[in-house]
C-alpha cells in the first residue's frame, strides 16, 4: 500500500512538472491607435489569402493598433534586417512585431547567420526606442514532411530568453500544421491568418503588451 502510494506521488508531481510553463516576458503596455510595426515575409505579407485578411490587419482590428505590414514574401533574416532602418525612420513605431527566418530555413541557410541577424534585428529595434516581439518559425524536418506535424526551431525561443524579449511560440507551427488552415504547403489561408492573429494576441495580453 505504501508503496501504491508513493508511486501516485510521483505520477502526480509529474505531471505537474509537464504542466508548468515558462516564465513570460512582459514589457508595456501599448496604448490604442499607436504604431506598431509588423516586420517578415511572405507569412506577414499575407501571400494565401487577400490583404484584408493578412494577419497584420487582422491583428489591427482586434487590438486597436495601427499595425503596419511590412512582409516581403521571399525575404530571408538578412533583407529584413537591411531594411529595418528604413522601416524605424519611417513609421516610428512602439512596437516591432518580428516573424522572420522562414526562408533561411527552407533554403538551408547557416543557422549561425540567422541567430546573429535575430540578434541584430532585436537590437536594432531596441535602439530605435520600441519594444519588441519574436515570433517563432517552424523547424523544416523530414518528420515534418512524413507526418505533417510542425515545431518551432529551438533557436527562437533561445534567443528570446537570452535577449530577454517576448515570445510567440507555436502560432505558425499550429496554423501550418493545419490543412484546414493553409492555401499551400507554406501559407496560410485567411481562416489560418485569423487564427495567428487571435493566438498572437494572447500572447500580446499575457505579455502585458495590450491590456485585456
Amino acid at each position: 500500500m505504501k508503496r501504491r502510494a508513493w508511486l501516485a506521488l510521483a505520477a502526480a508531481a509529474a505531471l505537474a512538472a509537464c504542466g508548468k510553463k515558462a516564465p513570460v516576458t512582459t514589457g508595456t503596455a501599448v496604448p490604442p491607435g499607436a504604431t506598431v510595426l509588423a516586420v517578415g515575409d511572405s507569412l506577414t505579407f499575407g501571400t494565401g489569402a487577400t490583404p484584408e485578411t493578412a494577419y497584420p490587419t487582422v491583428l489591427a482590428r482586434l487590438s486597436g493598433w495601427n499595425v503596419v505590414n511590412a512582409g516581403v514574401p521571399g525575404h530571408t533574416s538578412a533583407q529584413a534586417l537591411e531594411r529595418l532602418p528604413g522601416l524605424l525612420a519611417e513609421h516610428q513605431p512602439v512596437l516591432v512585431l518580428v516573424s522572420i527566418g522562414g526562408n533561411d530555413l527552407l533554403r538551408r541557410q547557416d543557422e549561425n547567420a540567422l541567430r546573429d541577424n535575430l540578434r541584430r534585428t532585436l537590437a536594432a529595434v531596441r535602439g530605435a526606442g520600441a519594444q519588441v516581439l519574436l515570433v517563432a518559425v517552424p523547424r523544416p524536418t523530414l518528420a515534418a514532411r512524413v507526418t505533417g506535424s510542425l515545431d518551432d526551431h529551438p533557436l527562437y525561443a533561445e534567443i528570446a530568453s537570452e535577449a530577454a524579449v517576448p515570445l510567440h511560440a507555436g502560432g505558425w507551427s499550429a496554423v501550418l500544421a493545419d490543412e484546414r488552415l493553409k492555401s499551400d504547403a507554406i501559407h496560410a489561408n485567411a481562416a489560418g491568418y485569423e487564427a495567428f492573429a487571435q493566438g498572437l494576441l494572447r500572447t500580446l495580453q499575457d505579455s502585458a503588451l495590450l491590456r485585456r
